[in-house]
């Protein structure tokens, strides 16, 4: 399962989602590959410090890769059982059109006040028109819940695209998962474990790979093997 964490705008929370998301899959004993495809590198960075404080936690494969290089990676990393989550990074377009080509499922994570997820969707949109396995999910990250800001997903919801769900899930802009970070740690690794950010980026995992997401997957390849589509098919 190759999983794109994608958005154009820095800032919006994409490598913290990746690296918790990796961990929390590695510590469920799955196999996991983490391909860092952002300028800035944080995912690679995140991996080394935890590497070097936390050895003997459940580990995954880290590897940075850019351009067309983004590409090649998944499809050799994606097979069987693999789980590989892309950090797309806020700049290398290249790199976000390369993951978006082979993926199976786009994570958009939008700051409330940023209609960065417009522009997502428009490159969700049209990477479908080659690669109609992609199927996606965006959801309200970093979110203040004292307020109601504006919702971009409102011309987003206008637009239609059934294959893309927007989820109900918000993750609140808090300071335990800097602190994290700092620690080469995923907020669920954070003592107390039953924290508000625990909880939130545990929901997140339980949607992302949930029995109905691996259905609504399945039956998107379902079709394709069916003749209804024409991407070419990549391992799942």
């Amino acid at each position: 399962m190759i999983i794109v964490v994608g958005g154009v705008d820095s800032g919006s929370g994409k490598t913290t989602i990746a690296t918790n998301l990796a961990v929390i899959r590695a510590a469920k004993g799955h196999k996991v590959a983490l391909i860092d495809a952002g300028d800035r590198e944080d995912s690679y960075n995140f991996t080394r410090l935890r590497a070097s404080r936390m050895s003997d936690a459940p580990s995954y494969l880290c590897s940075k890769k850019s351009g067309l290089d983004v590409r090649l990676a998944a499809v050799q990393l994606g097979w069987k059982d693999n789980t590989v989550i892309i950090d797309a990074g806020g700049r290398d377009t290249r790199g976000l059109w390369a993951a978006l080509s082979v993926a199976h499922l786009l994570i958009v994570p939008f700051d409330p006040l940023s209609f960065d997820v417009v522009q997502v969707v428009n490159a969700f949109s049209e990477s479908r028109e080659k690669n109609r396995k992609l199927l996606g999910v965006a959801f309200r990250n970093r979110s203040d819940w004292g307020g109601r800001p504006p919702d971009p997903l409102a011309e987003a919801l206008n637009w239609g695209l059934t294959e893309l769900r927007i989820s109900s899930l918000r993750i609140g802009n808090r300071l335990s998962f800097g602190v994290a970070a700092a620690e080469g740690k995923a907020v669920t690794e954070l003592a107390p474990y039953n924290s508000d950010a625990a909880v939130e980026m545990s929901d997140l995992y339980d949607y992302v790979f949930s029995e109905d997401t691996m259905e609504m997957l399945a039956g998107s390849l379902f079709e394709l093997e069916h003749g209804e589509g024409d991407g070419e098919e990549e391992p799942f």
